[in-house]
C-alpha cells in the first residue's frame, strides 16, 4: 500500500513538473478569483491590479526576474482583466472566443527576489478584429515601471464592436489609440503581409 502511495506521489510530481503545473493551478484561479471574489468593472478602459512578488522560480542565472515571468504574470493579470470588465462572459455569450495574436516587452530595470509588483492592466482600444491591451510591471518599493507590455488580442467568432456593445448596450466608438500602438500595429501588418509573401501566400487578406 506505502509502495503504491509513492508510486502516485511521484507520478502526481512528475506530471505536475513536466505540465508546468503551477501555470495549470494559477491561471483558472485567477479566473474564478476575478469572477466570484472580486467586484465587476463597469469601465472597460478602468485600469485593473494584479499583485505578485519575485519568487525563487521566477529567477534567471543573474538572480534577476527571467524575461519569460513576465509574459506568464502578464498572462494571468490580462485574464482577470477581461474577466471583471466581462469581455471572457460576452464572448461565451457570443459562442466566439480570443486568443493572444501578437505581443512585445520592453525591460526598463529588473525585478529581484521577494520583491513585491503590480501588474496594471488597461484596455486601450480596439479595432475591427482585435482588443490592444497594456500591461505595466511597477515595484511596489518605490512606484518605478520595471516593463511596459503591449498584446493584441485577437477575436474568433466575433467582433470587438459586438462584445463592447453586447457590454454597454449600445454602440461605442473606439478610443483613438496611441501613436506608439499604432506603429507597432503597422510593423505587424508589414510583417504578416512579408510572410504571407514568402509562403505564396500574398493573395490571403486574412490577417494572422
Amino acid at each position: 500500500m506505502l509502495g503504491l502511495l509513492v508510486a502516485l506521489l511521484a507520478l502526481g510530481l512528475a506530471v505536475f513538473a513536466l505540465l508546468d503545473g503551477w501555470y495549470l493551478v494559477r491561471f483558472p484561479c485567477a479566473v474564478l478569483r476575478a469572477r466570484l471574489l472580486q467586484p465587476r468593472v463597469r469601465d472597460l478602459l478602468a485600469e485593473q491590479r494584479f499583485a505578485g512578488r519575485v519568487l525563487p522560480s521566477d529567477l534567471d542565472l543573474l538572480l534577476h526576474m527571467n524575461n519569460a515571468r513576465y509574459l506568464r504574470e502578464a498572462d494571468f493579470a490580462r485574464v482577470a482583466h477581461l474577466t471583471r470588465c466581462g469581455v471572457l462572459g460576452a464572448l461565451r455569450g457570443l459562442g466566439a472566443h480570443t486568443v493572444l495574436a501578437a505581443s512585445c516587452a520592453r525591460y526598463r530595470r529588473s525585478l529581484r527576489l521577494l520583491e513585491p509588483f503590480e501588474v496594471r492592466t488597461r484596455l486601450l482600444g480596439w479595432d475591427d478584429r482585435a482588443f490592444y491591451l497594456e500591461a505595466r510591471f511597477v515595484s511596489l518599493r518605490d512606484g518605478f515601471v520595471c516593463a511596459l507590455l503591449r498584446f493584441r488580442q485577437h477575436l474568433l467568432g466575433t467582433s470587438p464592436e459586438r462584445v463592447v456593445q453586447q457590454l454597454c448596450q449600445r454602440r461605442v466608438e473606439p478610443p483613438e489609440l496611441p501613436a506608439d500602438l499604432q506603429y507597432w500595429i503597422s510593423y505587424n501588418q508589414a510583417s504578416s503581409q512579408l510572410l504571407r509573401v514568402e509562403s505564396g501566400l500574398s493573395d490571403v487578406t486574412k490577417d494572422q
